[in-house]
């Protein structure tokens, strides 16, 4: 068999549905494969929006998303999206080719050392020196892909290896089971949480690629303690559960950081260090219980004093079952707390002002979307307005990157979603920086047939660094910029365009954008006044206070 064949066949046996990619000639014989195969070639505009498709896929279906570069600028524009990736614990397998190794063709043309480049932020990266290795490596490519914790996966086909003669042999997928926790570390845990006054309970992402839904639920039921999330922890349980506190969209002083700094331990399950902090530990403060699949990464803001390591459902269900609320437990505080969080958030829900606050939006969408409809968010200052005030109902229904934190990611997001589950109404939240990196995947979304609704925030600048740069007491320097005509520029692509000139306007796009087939694109003028002094004033006085 021809060893490209075989790289397919072993691709199938894995089960790959899509493979995201722009091929080069060092491709070709892979290309042909690919097209006598099951497997279906989703050819994007930029290798970068490719990597981003896969590695979303990865992270909403734990199979790993597959992308495919040439080598030199193609392989070195699937770099930021390997970050994304290995950083945010997305499964994904990137692909690229390379001149032939046995003899020179073009001398040192478009070669650098692409496995070395990509060491430092996979897995795994490896080059194929022979056909015969081809099957095993996909195999251990998949395995390390998908193995806690998950993440970014490369292998280099040059051209003459994939033309070479191989054996016709595939290995089977084999799984595997994470081990339980040790019954010493639970019994310690249960005995942490029955001698603590005021336990916190955080859920972060480990516990959102796995399904723990319902044991952690369970867990706030049984117990009646109090939960917030991390960002890319959101929706694990319902955010109208009565214990729910609020989500850590910023590092401190945020009202639920009053919570945090009132309880004396924090039941932090599937966090890892690589998400923004969403508290600081202290020497002498809080005590903290570590349950995830791995050991914690010491930290000088993250200490835990106890690891529970093992599969997490099983911990969780472990802790339901001993955990025996006691009378010493005082969750008045968190009540009061809670009820701060809730008047807050809702502030300026019906602030029908033009341009729009991101508040208001966050409002609109949250009325007008189902409970298992999906928002995908780019990165600007509007990520931490949706991670603060969007009630999820479900788990993977607000996708935001709180790992790399990379903009651009946005609107390919919201393609693979489509793609996934085309019953689902999407919509992506980008700003007009964010939008403008991979604007061009426009085209292929047409092209595809998907149905999604992108809203850009149009303030004519970098929003985020913007409000940073008021909070550290500079002048407003080297932010702005002009965009294109938004409507035109969508059109022009084959989507549908349109500007709001008011809230009213606003709401009848998006229910007819949301409501109809195909591409739309609303460019939204934004309000960001009240980022800094809510942000950066209003919430460390009123934070204080409580």
């Amino acid at each position: 068999m021809k060893a490209s064949d075989l790289f397919v066949k072993a691709l199938e046996k894995e089960g790959v549905e899509y493979i995201f990619g722009v091929p080069g000639e060092e491709n070709l014989d892979l290309l042909e494969s690919l097209s006598n195969s099951s497997i279906k070639l989703i050819l994007t505009r930029h290798e970068q929006g490719a990597g981003f498709m896969a590695a979303t896929y990865g992270r909403l279906t734990g199979k790993p998303g597959v992308c495919l570069a040439t080598l030199g600028p193609g392989a070195t524009n699937l770099v930021t999206p390997a970050a994304y990736a290995q950083l945010g614990a997305m499964p994904m397998l990137m692909i690229t080719g390379q001149k032939p190794i046995k003899k020179s063709k073009q001398a040192r043309f478009q070669i650098i050392d692409v496995v070395d480049m990509m060491q430092p932020i996979t897995k795994f990266t490896k080059q194929l020196v022979n056909g015969n290795v081809i099957a095993s490596q996909i195999r251990e490519a998949f395995r390390l892909a998908t193995e806690e914790r998950p993440g970014a996966v490369h292998l280099e086909l040059p051209e003459d290896i994939a033309q070479e003669e191989t054996e016709d042999t595939v290995f089977d997928v084999v799984g595997h089971i994470i081990p339980n926790p040790d019954e010493k570390a639970i019994e310690a845990a249960v005995k942490m949480i029955e001698a603590a006054k005021m336990p916190l309970l955080l859920i972060g992402a480990g516990a959102n690629r796995k399904v723990t839904c319902q044991a952690l639920a369970e867990f706030v039921d049984e117990t009646g303690i109090y939960f917030f999330t991390t960002q890319m922890g959101k929706g694990v349980i319902d955010e109208r559960h009565p214990q729910y506190l609020g989500t850590a969209a910023l590092s401190s002083n945020d009202f639920l950081h009053a919570a945090l700094d009132a309880s004396d331990l924090i039941i932090n399950v599937g966090h890892d260090v690589i998400e923004k902090p969403p508290f600081f530990m202290k020497h002498g403060g809080k005590k903290v219980i570590h349950i995830n699949f791995s050991p914690a990464e010491v930290d000088p803001v993250y200490f835990p004093q106890l690891n529970v390591v093992g599969d997490i459902t099983h911990s969780v269900k472990k802790l339901t079952e001993q955990v025996s609320p006691t009378q010493n437990w005082d969750f008045s505080y968190y009540k009061k707390v809670k009820g701060e969080v809730a008047g807050h958030l809702s502030k300026y829900f019906q602030d029908e002002r033009f341009p729009m606050l991101p508040q208001r939006l966050v409002n609109l969408l949250r009325k007008n979307l189902g409970e298992k409809d999906v928002i995908t968010l780019d990165n600007g200052v509007y990520k931490i307005w949706f991670a603060r005030n969007y009630t999820c109902y479900h788990p993977n229904t607000l996708l935001l990157d709180n790992a790399l934190a990379s903009m651009g990611a946005g609107l390919p997001s919201a393609m693979a979603v489509n793609l996934l589950y085309p019953h689902k109404k999407v919509v992506a939240v980008v700003g007009d920086g964010g939008f403008m990196m991979n604007s061009q995947e426009l085209e292929t979304a047409v092209r595809l047939g998907l149905n999604l609704v992108v809203i850009i925030l149009n303030d004519h600048g970098y929003g985020m660094i913007k409000w940073k740069q008021e909070d550290m007491g500079f002048k407003n320097y080297g932010l702005d910029f002009n965009n294109p005509d938004f409507i035109q520029y969508a059109n022009s692509y084959g989507a549908h365009g349109y500007r709001p000139e008011s809230d009213a306007s606003f709401q009848e796009i998006l229910d007819k954008s949301l409501n109809s087939p195909g591409v739309h694109v609303i460019d939204l003028p934004v309000d960001y006044s009240l980022n800094h002094p809510i942000l950066n004033v209003m919430l460390k006085e009123k934070t204080a206070k409580l």
